[in-house]
């Protein structure tokens, strides 16, 4: 079977994922001599930074969340598909998907990237990690629905268990979260469940490093620490989690924590497609690229993003899985291909590093730009103008700096709901 798409005289690029990388590319060929065809499995686009926020009831899942077919009204060059892109296969230039084969002139893969559980069978059954929207809202309901039951045990510890949260990673995932669940530990739960006892409550939050966001200078890491800590939160640095079987977690110095969650951000791995050959494949799921993004091995398909794997002098381990790579990669891969349909040369990537910033709560946050490095209430602020202005469609934009802000004088949130939609799978 064939997918739907009409034929014309125009190249055909084909764009596997609606995340950063590919909306940008999307967005950058819109109006050029280019077929493109937009496939992802949802017809949304979701801002993933803020994944967090909806697992602890801050923001509602449509804020951060675009109609993809809404950005490209009027676009007569786009093509949008909600389809699983299953298989490529590079001799007849086609990719086999849920709707059926699709043709392609180029190919660029910008699927994003999974949940690295690192093989841990129980980890990957019991754990809840956030890299999707169904996931946060899933953690959601699980954090809310412990809080339910705990109401209804009398065993001290198993109450404990419930309430207890262990969160995994101390990247800027793993410090946000521990910060937004620590906030309403503090200032929310204890007016919601006034019948629990959260003295009993403790949040951990893991590192295997020996500081919080080892990616960040020494003077934010130290920062990060000092937040999270005046929040109440428990770190333990230099600590694995060997193992998790929905109570208890077991740790690398043999201690164990009795907890029924168990938030997972400790690692990503990138998405996967069949049919390209090994030698194309390298460590954490990435595809190998040269300088232009073209996969190892193909003239005419290319990577972009978190699948990207890129020698950089200033990157010898590739390139940072953050999104602003995937949207510079984007913006340079866009011109290549108009390039290219000139019969002229392809620009090389480089990669501009703009900085990196998190935020650990309320009025806390760490930047680390290239020469400059602020913490505290200015740094805060610039964290919300930076993700504001990210944000896709002006009214979810006002959506979310309406709920900061009322969050903010009230430190209340009205997104505590308990919600298990049941559908099937239509793709």
């Amino acid at each position: 079977m064939l997918a739907n798409i009409p034929d014309n005289q125009q190249k055909r690029i084909v764009i596997a994922g609606a995340g950063f990388g590919g909306l940008r590319l999307a967005r950058h060929l819109s109006g050029k001599d280019f077929q493109v065809v937009l496939i992802d499995k949802n017809n949304f686009h979701s801002f993933q930074p803020l994944f967090y926020q909806v697992a602890t009831a801050g923001i509602e899942p449509s804020a951060i969340s675009f109609p993809l077919r809404k950005i490209f009204q009027g676009c007569k060059n786009i093509h949008v598909r909600m389809a699983r892109i299953r298989k490529v296969n590079s001799e007849k230039n086609e990719i086999e998907t849920s709707i059926g084969n699709l043709r392609y002139d180029f190919l660029v893969l910008a699927m994003g990237a999974g949940n690295n559980f690192f093989n841990n069978p129980n980890i990957t059954k019991y754990s809840l990690p956030m890299k999707s929207v169904g996931e946060s809202i899933g953690l959601r309901n699980t954090i809310l629905n412990n809080f339910e039951k705990a109401l209804n045990t009398t065993d001290p510890e198993e109450q404990s268990a419930l309430m207890n949260m262990v969160v995994v990673g101390g990247g800027p995932t793993g410090v946000e979260v521990s910060g937004a669940l620590a906030e309403m530990k503090n200032f929310v739960l204890p007016k919601d469940y006034p019948e629990l006892d959260f003295e009993r409550m403790t949040i951990y939050l893991i590192e295997t490093g020996n500081r919080l966001l080892g990616s960040m200078s020494l003077k934010s890491s130290a920062k990060a620490m000092q937040y999270v800590k005046k929040l109440g939160v428990s770190v333990m640095l230099n600590k694995l989690v060997m193992d998790f079987n929905g109570d208890t977690v077991f740790l690398s110095d043999s201690s164990t924590l009795r907890s029924h969650t168990l938030i997972w951000a400790a690692g990503i791995k990138a998405s996967s497609i069949e049919g390209l050959g090994e030698h194309a494949i390298t460590r954490g799921n990435r595809l190998l690229v040269d300088r232009f993004n073209r996969v190892t091995g193909y003239s005419n398909i290319f990577a972009i993003g978190d699948q990207a794997y890129m020698y950089e002098t200033n990157f010898p381990d590739g390139h940072p899985q953050v999104a602003q790579v995937a949207i510079q990669q984007a913006k340079n891969l866009a011109g290549n291909f108009v390039r290219l349909e000139r019969n002229r040369n392809m620009n090389p990537f480089t990669y501009k590093d703009l900085g990196t910033l998190a935020t650990v709560g309320r009025n806390r946050a760490v930047v680390d730009l290239s020469h400059l490095r602020f913490q505290g209430l200015l740094a805060w602020f610039f964290w919300m103008f930076i993700h504001l202005m990210a944000i896709v469609g002006v009214k979810n934009r006002l959506l979310i700096f309406i709920n900061w802000a009322y969050y903010y004088f009230t430190y209340d949130q009205s997104l505590r709901l308990i919600i298990k939609p049941k559908m099937r799978d239509i793709t």
